[in-house]
């Protein structure tokens, strides 16, 4: 699978080429823009609150609206929301989200335009047992799922329905985990199993989905179920999300980490940020990570160039680099902080850098998001730094004031390499475009500051690596990118889809962000894109479901409580499920799951096995603490 490519083009951007799905006036696919959806929260049952609620979504600029049908009597509902929804003027169309219940499947079918089918449960019973299957017995398994799953296709194509085939990292069945294990390639061929029935009666109005909390996994599923379908010259959509990705910031980033790795390949034709939020919050938040490509300013390489890779695409793979001052190497990546803009530096000005000095005790308290590196430019430093902080300052100012130095860096302009040994330790500005780098075989300690001022940031950083690999250039690389705008949000949504696609394939040693945004702003940032792509864990890890219709608890005010006990918790990874169907699946890899049960009732786990059942709602978030400290992972907050 490693030689067949998984977007049109590895250097220039350019979306993937699927066939058209349309669901009922809406076409997804083809040459129509990147559709935007979101899912309701509310009982399916609540005819009332599910339009009032889908009405909101829409406004927002909701392009199709989920409904979960958990029971043949949520999806018969569904002709009532839509009946309301189309004497209201909304005639937008809807989606049943499925799991276990194929009858409810077919029921919706009949009255919405799509349905959602998850292939990890829809024909099976998850118990997390590993079976030894022979071929015989799989074969035996694949008859049974079509036996199942055919009805609905037929149906579908009956009355023109659409459908998704969704996988899930962590509702992966048991029959595909005991063959594949744990991984993107059993999410593609969970997919490909219902997909391969699908076209053997015909029917191609589907679009696919490969979606995970972790975005390594998700990332590299997607890649290759695209790779997959171009070995069998399939073109069918791709509806891209971050499953569980969270509230505020850190779901924000961890989405367009992910989501932006695909659309930077030109891959997707529909997204979804499923964010722990009222639904509606979603739709802006994704329409500001779309805009980004609207942008014309792009680098146009050779299209004659190589086509191959020099690394897999489908894995992870640190690239291997020097060791420099613990830049590189095993070093996990740094966070580089900027304050080349102020006058007088004084020690306050660190405090967004994560240092705080305290004048009584004379000493410095380092948070876990401290910077590694402070840029100061042409300033001088009136006071003594911590030992832990480099510093970098441009050349002249290094060579008249910090020589000797220890910790302060020079940085030069490629062009001024040569006033410096060949053994020094320094940092160099090299832009993306420029694909000039046989001077740095001569300086082994250079650490590259790689930028580039045009918006395919993702394709000029993997030409630049690719390059690096011919010539076996193994310098650090830190990945910088500066960003005028003065939304907040915007600059994470595009900081994040810039350099996500890079440290997921193992390229970069660090992250300079610039912008005139709050500093305290750029270096959570900055830390939360390294927690994102799991190349730096520097705090405590949410994978919370956005909510729908089977939630059974209120998932905002439990999340906030848990994150407000456990946010000090470096390197812990909690998961917050409002029902069983994203329980301990669905989480895949925390560390400790919440999972509601039933109404007023939690299951409490430790990774996948559940430890403690039906807690009492009001007791469960200090059952919770218990169960960490329990574990030996719970340390004091410090105050």
């Amino acid at each position: 699978m490693k030689h067949l490519k998984y977007c049109v083009d590895y250097f220039n951007r350019e979306r993937f080429p699927t066939h058209v799905v349309q669901i009922g006036s809406v076409g997804f696919g083809g040459k129509n823009p990147i559709r935007i959806q979101s899912m309701t929260t509310v009982d399916t049952m609540d005819t009332k609150g599910s339009v009032e609620e889908s009405i909101r979504m829409i406004e927002a600029g909701c392009e199709l609206v989920r409904l979960t049908a958990p029971s043949k009597k949520d999806a018969e509902n569904l002709f009532n929301i839509k009946n309301e929804l189309t004497e209201r003027g909304y005639d937008i169309p809807l989606v049943a989200d499925i799991h276990f219940t194929p009858n409810a499947a077919e029921i919706a079918a009949n009255i919405v335009e799509k349905v959602r089918v998850n292939p990890g449960n829809y024909a099976d019973k998850k118990r997390f047992e590993e079976i030894d299957y022979t071929d015989e017995a799989y074969a035996k398994e694949l008859e049974r799922i079509e036996e199942k799953f055919t009805p609905l296709v037929h149906l579908c194509k009956e009355k023109g329905t659409a459908m998704r085939i969704g996988t899930n990292h962590g509702s992966l069945s048991d029959r595909i985990l005991s063959r594949y294990g744990d991984t993107p390639e059993g999410m593609v061929e969970s997919a490909m199993e219902f997909l391969r029935i699908c076209e053997k009666n015909d029917y191609h109005n589907i679009i696919l989905s490969m979606k995970a909390s972790n975005t390594l996994v998700m990332v590299q599923a997607y890649r290759l179920l695209i790779a997959t379908m171009v070995e069998q010259e399939m073109t069918y959509p791709i509806h891209l999300g971050v499953t569980e990705a969270g509230e505020g910031e850190d779901g924000r980033i961890k989405s367009a980490v992910g989501i932006g790795a695909l659309l930077e390949d030109g891959i997707g034709d529909t997204i979804r940020v499923s964010l722990t939020e009222v639904p509606e919050a979603e739709i802006p938040v994704a329409q500001k990570l779309l805009s980004k490509y609207e942008e014309n300013n792009l680098f146009v390489f050779d299209t004659n160039r190589k086509k191959t890779l020099s690394y897999s695409p489908y894995e992870y793979k640190r690239r291997q680099t020097n060791d420099v001052s613990n830049i590189g190497h095993s070093s996990a990546p740094v966070v580089v902080g900027d304050l080349s803009g102020i006058k007088q530096i004084k020690p306050s000005h660190l405090f967004a850098f994560g240092y705080n000095y305290s004048v009584t005790l004379d000493k410095w308290n380092i948070s876990d998001m401290a910077a590694d590196v402070i840029y100061i430019g042409n300033n001088t430093l009136p006071f003594d730094i911590p030992g832990t902080l480099s510093i970098v300052c441009e050349y002249i100012n290094w060579n008249d004031n910090f020589k000797h130095q220890l910790g302060v860096y020079p940085i030069v302009e490629k062009e001024m390499c040569e006033k410096l040994s060949s053994d020094s330790v320094f940092f160099v500005r090299h832009f993306a475009e420029d694909n000039d780098t046989e001077y740095l075989l001569n300086y082994p300690n250079a650490i590259v500051v790689l930028s580039s001022t045009y918006s395919n940031k993702t394709q000029l950083f993997r030409s630049i690596r690719m390059t690096f690999d011919a010539l076996q250039i193994q310098n650090p690389v830190i990945l910088s990118s500066e960003y005028n705008c003065n939304d907040p949000e915007l600059f994470q949504l595009w900081s994040a889809s810039d350099l996500g696609a890079s440290f997921i394939d193992g390229f970069g040693d660090g992250v300079w962000l610039k912008s005139s945004l709050n500093n305290q702003l750029i270096n959570t940032t900055s830390f939360g894109i390294l927690q994102a792509t799991r190349v730096r864990i520097s705090k405590t890890e949410y994978i919370s479901c956005p909510s729908c219709g089977r939630t059974l608890f209120d998932l905002q005010e439990t999340t906030a409580k848990i994150r407000s006990r456990t946010s000090h918790l470096k390197g812990i990874k909690i998961g917050i499920m409002g029902c069983i169907v994203n329980g301990p699946g669905e989480m895949a890899d925390a560390d400790y799951g919440y999972v509601g049960t039933g109404p007023g009732k939690i299951h409490l786990y430790k990774e996948k096995n559940v430890v403690r059942k039906n807690i009492p709602e009001a007791e469960a978030v200090d059952a919770l603490i218990d169960l960490i400290q329990d574990n030996g992972d719970w340390v004091e907050k410090k105050e």
